[in-house]
């Protein structure tokens, strides 16, 4: 039984995660930047009689997390999932809504591991999850600022395992492609976006690119809970794990060849040329 601390828990792949780990009978501290959002986790846990604990924490706010996570003995696990979606044209995208996109995204996660490492590494265990993305391998259009924060959360945890992997730390990503949760009522769009042309062009690649890797429906997000699940509690999970058929063709079409004859494979694939 592991103590399990997620953040970003109130819906999507963090309140399943939460709720499959305890079903698993860890103890869960699912954690929110506003805790009344956890009532309908909260219930679902007692109803179940689950050992899920919902504290508040904000990502954002140093002082919250250190709060949030208290004694890091206490903890065998953190799960970074709290993050949201920055959409823009790369021109749209000004400092300050930038900074918000990295600083929940990139410095949220640094926060927390910062907390934990230092003890953890003196008593010689602990497991990072951090919840990136297939942007985090392929960038976009019109997803820059996003892709922006998750490559950067992929530099930060691959550094990181090279840095505490001897230490008895372990640390993995886990990769989503297109799922079926509530993270796109979420995204933040720059006030120049609605009627532009660039809005325009987005809804026409979203459009084109809703049948990669499947029918066309989005996959369960239960999919990524259980990776995440994995990678929490198997120590022979490993360090990258895409999830969905989407992420593994596109990160499997990109790396298997040059930059210029992917993106003409994308290109006709979608038949995305204006």
């Amino acid at each position: 039984m592991a103590n399990i601390l997620i953040t970003g828990s109130n819906s999507g792949f963090g309140r399943l995660a939460a709720l499959t780990l305890a079903r698993e009978g860890h103890r869960v501290v699912a954690t929110m930047r506003t805790p009344a959002k956890g009532d309908a986790l909260r219930g679902e846990a007692a109803a179940e009689g689950l050992d899920v604990e919902i504290r508040r924490l904000d990502v954002t706010d140093p002082a919250s997390v250190l709060e949030a996570i208290g004694d890091p003995l206490d903890l065998d696990v953190v799960v970074n999932n709290a993050g949201f979606e920055v959409e823009a044209a790369i021109e749209q995208v000004d400092d300050d809504l930038m900074w918000r996109q990295i600083d929940t995204n990139v410095m949220g996660p640094l926060r927390t591991m910062r907390a934990v490492i230092p003890a953890w590494r003196e008593r010689g265990s602990g497991v990072i999850v951090n919840v990136s993305s297939i942007a985090g391998r392929v960038g976009s259009p019109y997803a820059g600022a996003y892709s922006a924060s998750k490559y950067a959360l992929e530099a930060m945890s691959e550094s990181l395992h090279f840095e505490v992997g001897q230490m008895g730390i372990r640390v993995h990503l886990i990769e989503p492609g297109r799922f079926a949760t509530g993270f796109h009522a979420n995204i933040v769009r720059p006030g120049s976006w609605e009627g532009s042309d660039q809005q325009q062009r987005a809804l026409a690649f979203r459009e084109a690119s809703t049948g990669i890797g499947g029918d066309g429906d989005p996959a369960d997000p239960q999919d990524v809970a259980d990776a995440i699940a994995r990678a929490a509690t198997d120590p022979e999970a490993p360090f990258r794990t895409l999830v969905g058929a989407d992420a593994e063709l596109i990160d499997g079409l990109k790396t298997s060849m040059p930059f210029e004859d992917f993106e003409s494979t994308i290109r006709t694939s979608l038949n995305w040329h204006d």
